[in-house]
């Protein structure tokens, strides 16, 4: 609709040009917005506006002259109207409105889904824990987001892949690997301290038991480096893999999960540097070799290179990021936690010296998660006296409500998620609100059929009896799911997708307390439980989008 307007809008800009009545050269881009008073119309222009001080006339003269135009051309508007300073607002007309529910009905699961991106190739990276011990609720926020994210691109014409980077080389990797040794020679009565700044959590141990499970005492006579060594490889792949097994129970699956340590023993990250170095971005300094990024709109240069020889995490992320350019995408997002903030200059200003265009380098920063019970602060696990993790967290309220709730704010915003809450069938709730409107739809399809009435064909029921200004908003809604995708898509912000699917489910409930469904008019009944099957495809598209599911009983 947005599109088709734009387009018209556009058509009669250029008709007015053409015929000499508008002095204009240079036409920007139409923008087509809904109002935000429902009292002026169901979309608006600003056009008239815009071009006023090129045309050298008044902003209304300018909207009048185009509302004419448009009220000439436009079948899909009941009314074309001017409003001060110069807006052009549009009311739908009604028959195109009863027309489109049997499009939604025809289109099914394809109705929302749109061309904005262009097929455009776009890998987005998104949780990345590194596998020292369980997911926290933050990364859980991330999987909801990165995942619904991808969805919705996808919807909107874009070509997603989801990729894991795995942080499994380092300091910290073989911190891990003694941790878990100490655990394990523990285990056997071997008094072994565990370093300092090792991992404590009690996971360290359940990793250990597994291993002396499967392995008994045969690692207890090994030398200590390649006894740590082979611990840091058992206990990686241990985490890995439980986080993996609790991301597909949230129903996130990853198409590449990415290792840093295969950079570093293939030698790409060495080549990158000499790469820049041959560019004439790198330099040394106080013994450390440095990248200039300052070059390129950061604060500060950064180490690559320390001086004792390693190579910084940064190094790593240089040439993890010209791999992915290198692999022939056109743009990659990645979503990081808030305490990455600092971070996002640095590897922009990488990205350019790199010969990239760091625009196609787009970072998403998101907020924490604050966990409460009955609305009191929830710090720690009563099972481990620990952090409360993300399965322990999806093993109180499921996935459904997990993914909505971590998708109601934009990641700019912190998510205030109350476990009582979450798990409350009531009103109050807004995952269960939405749900309950496709149930309560299932319901009335049931009770439709329990009673002989004959569920209706689309292209038969008669649209124009839908003329209940209930019924006509409902549609109006419905209608706007292609471009709440779309602009879910362009904004990289799926949390507009829960706030549309509770309009839709507040606009439906309306519709069905003010419009009987099952009536004695029979032709009225078949156009509405037309309208409610529409309805039931808008709900289910939306949740699908993000993720949850739309349960037909409840």
């Amino acid at each position: 609709m947005r599109d088709r307007l734009r387009q018209i809008t556009e058509a009669a800009v250029a008709a007015a040009i053409t015929t000499g009545q508008l002095a204009v050269q240079d036409v920007p881009p139409v923008i087509i917005d809904r109002p935000r008073d429902k009292a002026f119309g169901d979309w608006s222009a600003n056009i008239a506006m815009v071009l006023a001080k090129q045309a050298k006339k008044r902003p209304l003269e300018i909207a009048e002259l185009l509302a004419a135009l448009l009220a000439e051309n436009c079948d899909i508007v009941a009314a074309v109207e001017v409003a001060p300073p110069g807006f052009i607002n549009f009311r739908l007309a009604t028959p195109y409105l009863t027309d489109a529910v049997k499009e939604i009905i025809r289109l099914g699961p394809e109705f929302g889904k749109n061309q904005a991106g262009a097929g455009e190739r776009v890998q987005i990276e998104f949780v990345s824990a590194n596998p020292t011990g369980p997911l926290h609720v933050g990364h859980g926020r991330w999987a909801a987001v990165g995942d619904a994210l991808a969805n919705v691109m996808t919807a909107a014409g874009y070509k997603i892949e989801r990729e894991f980077y795995v942080n499994d080389f380092g300091n910290q990797m073989a911190l891990f690997g003694v941790s878990v040794a100490a655990r394990y020679a523990q285990l056997f009565g071997i008094d072994e301290a565990l370093p300092e700044q090792g991992y404590h959590g009690a996971y360290v141990t359940d990793i250990a038991q597994e291993i002396a499970d499967n392995e008994g005492e045969k690692y207890l006579k090994l030398p200590a480096a390649e006894r740590h060594d082979i611990f840091r490889r058992h206990a990686e792949e241990q985490v890995i893999e439980h986080i993996k097994r609790v991301l597909e129970s949230f129903g996130v699956v990853f198409d590449i999960w990415f290792s840093e340590r295969s950079l570093h023993e293939a030698g790409v990250i060495d080549q990158v540097i000499n790469r820049l170095r041959d560019s004439g971005h790198v330099f040394e300094q106080d013994g450390a070799v440095w990248l200039r990024t300052t070059d390129f709109g950061d604060d500060k240069d950064r180490v690559i290179i320390r001086e004792n020889g390693q190579l910084t995490y940064f190094a790593a992320d240089i040439a993890y990021h010209e791999d992915k350019f290198e692999r022939g995408f056109d743009r990659v997002i990645n979503i990081w936690g808030a305490d990455h903030h600092g971070y996002v200059a640095r590897m922009k200003a990488a990205t350019s010296a790199l010969g990239y265009d760091p625009d196609k380098l787009e970072i998403i920063i998101g907020q924490l998660v604050n966990l409460f019970r009955e609305g009191e602060p929830l710090r720690m696990s009563k099972r481990t006296g620990e952090m409360v993790t993300f399965e322990e967290l999806l093993a109180e309220v499921g996935p459904d409500v997990a993914r909505y709730l971590f998708l109601t704010r934009s990641t700019d915003s912190s998510v205030d998620f109350d476990i009582e809450l979450a798990k409350r069938q009531s009103q109050d709730n807004p995952v269960y609100y939405v749900q309950y409107a496709h149930a309560r739809i299932s319901s009335i399809l049931r009770r439709a059929a329990e009673r002989g009435v004959a569920l209706p064909v689309a292209g038969v029921a008669d649209g124009s009896l839908l003329v209940e200004p209930a019924e006509l908003e409902l549609i109006k809604h419905l209608l706007s799911l292609r471009e709440t995708i779309e602009d879910a898509a362009l904004l990289r912000a799926p949390y507009r997708l829960t706030k549309y699917a509770e309009e839709t489910a507040a606009a439906f409930h309306a519709f069905y307390v003010q419009c009987r469904v099952i009536t004695t008019d029979e032709a009225l009944t078949q156009a509405r439980l037309t309208l409610v099957q529409a309805t039931q495809i808008v709900i289910k598209n939306t949740l699908t989008l993000i993720g949850v599911s739309a349960p037909e009983r409840m």
